[in-house]
């Protein structure tokens, strides 16, 4: 009898402690969704020293740690997690976004495809596990995984977002340009849809008022979207150019004939008489959905300052042959895999004929101090800030008979000015230098070199030897 009522007592204990937990954890979901992390992180914390095995919060804990960037904890938390729960889909799909952020890629589709035995039904997975095989340059399979995931979720933006990054790099203009406007539904998108009156243009000659094209994206989508610009000018339309200001000074030499501002609210300032407006991100649905109309891409479009050049070339001058070099890029998602150590790029120093200048943007005594831990014979010029003045940096790309450089801003300034160029990729490249091929539809003047396997930069560097 007293055993009984020991057991019922313990029984009720444990709902009581349940019911707790349950409020606890949905007390931190709260702030956990709302970005407030670190009260999130403490009632997680707390609630596993009323359970250590209580899976949930073991799992939510390791996504804190995600969202904090310490992936190391993160990883060693949710295998925590589905060492107690193994069934816990979406513990193995959180693992896998926690692996890929951390550049293990088969490990990260390991986890995806585990999440989908368990769950078919997860559109998102599906999609994710896509661009895994997109990496992994399995093109063809990650359109599929896109594709199951729509027929799952045909609402599902991230997925059409990412079917068309996947077609355009296929070349696969004409539905990849349809699917690439569902960008702005995507939680990785950096720009946002800006909230205009004006409908969006759609390729006539407006009958009255001034056409807004507004650059979106970085700097280096700013230029290589202006390549489309001329196409604009010849639909007749009185056209206004909003770019980022450090745009404005080349863009206005560039395109004399169209206005060039910056700032967001033009398309509510009505005495600029704004009746249409188009993010330049969405020009080429309308110029290039096919492979013959980049044929119409006016090369160079780009005008770097004449005088400026000339100062550059005879401040350089000595006889030898004038390369600009970039090999480095601090974007946070794939800068890991564009850059390159400049140790690796040794065996093109050793030519005598070449005199190497550097375009890489970053502080010129890190610049100095990286060059000579490198033995890299590289000129920093301190009167460029290619970051701040890209109008002079414009004149020193210009100023260059040959451009090497990884995929960042130079590659696009070096093409929109018609400067002869090498461009180094990783194994598997963004969508807009498409598969395979050695030279860009955007730019006439780039040469393309390729990882044939992920990581190996050694052979690159020799084809650019070769070439140089």
């Amino acid at each position: 009898m007293n055993d009984g009522f020991a057991k019922q007592q313990d029984r009720t204990v444990r709902q009581g402690s349940s019911r707790v937990i349950q409020g606890m954890l949905a007390n931190a979901l709260q702030h956990h969704r709302a970005g407030r992390l670190t009260e999130a992180e403490w009632i997680y914390r707390q609630i596993l020293t009323i359970d250590a095995h209580q899976a949930d919060s073991l799992h939510l804990l390791g996504m804190v740690a995600y969202q904090a960037g310490r992936y190391e904890s993160a990883t060693e938390m949710i295998r925590g997690a589905i060492a107690i729960h193994e069934k816990g889909a979406s513990y193995h799909s959180n693992l896998g976004t926690v692996l890929q952020a951390q550049g293990k890629l088969y490990e990260a589709a390991a986890c995806y495809k585990r999440a989908l035995a368990l769950r078919p039904d997860l559109a998102e997975v599906h999609t994710n596990l896509g661009n895994i095989l997109q990496a992994q340059d399995m093109l063809d399979e990650a359109v599929a995984c896109h594709e199951r995931a729509l027929t799952l979720n045909p609402e599902l933006s991230e997925a059409r977002y990412n079917l068309g990054l996947a077609q355009l790099l296929k070349g696969d203009f004409t539905s990849g340009w349809h699917n690439f406007e569902r960008r702005w539904q995507s939680k990785n998108f950096v720009t946002p849809m800006r909230d205009y009156p004006q409908p969006l243009w759609t390729g006539e000659n407006l009958a009255s008022g001034r056409l807004l094209i507004w650059g979106e994206q970085g700097v280096g989508d700013e230029i290589m979207f202006a390549g489309l610009i001329p196409d604009v000018i010849r639909t007749g339309n009185h056209c206004l150019l909003d770019c980022d200001s450090r745009l404005k000074p080349l863009f206005a030499r560039s395109f004399p004939g169209i206005d060039i501002a910056s700032g967001r609210d033009l398309g509510h300032s009505p005495e600029l008489s704004i009746a249409a407006h188009l993010p330049s991100g969405s020009l080429p649905r309308l110029f290039r959905a096919t492979n013959t109309a980049f044929a119409s891409t006016t090369s160079p479009y780009l005008v770097a300052d004449p005088i400026e050049r000339e100062r550059f070339r005879d401040r350089y001058a000595d006889g030898r042959r004038l390369v600009g070099l970039a090999w480095h890029t601090k974007n946070r998602s794939t800068g890991r895999y564009r850059s390159i150590d400049l140790p690796l790029l040794a065996p093109l120093f050793a030519p005598p004929d070449i005199r190497w200048v550097s375009l890489q943007y970053g502080d010129h005594d890190e610049l100095e101090s990286m060059t000579a831990a490198a033995n890299a014979p590289i000129l920093i010029d301190r009167s460029v800030d290619q970051f701040s003045n890209i109008d002079v940096f414009a004149a020193q790309v210009a100023a260059m008979d040959i451009v090497v450089t990884i995929d960042n801003s130079t590659a696009h300034l070096a093409g929109a000015l018609g400067v002869p160029a090498f461009v180094l990729l990783p194994f598997v490249s963004d969508w807009r230098w498409l598969q395979v091929r050695e030279d860009s539809p955007w730019y006439p003047t780039l040469r393309l070199f390729r990882q044939s396997k992920r990581g190996d930069w050694q052979s690159v560097v020799q084809k650019v030897l070769s070439a140089l």
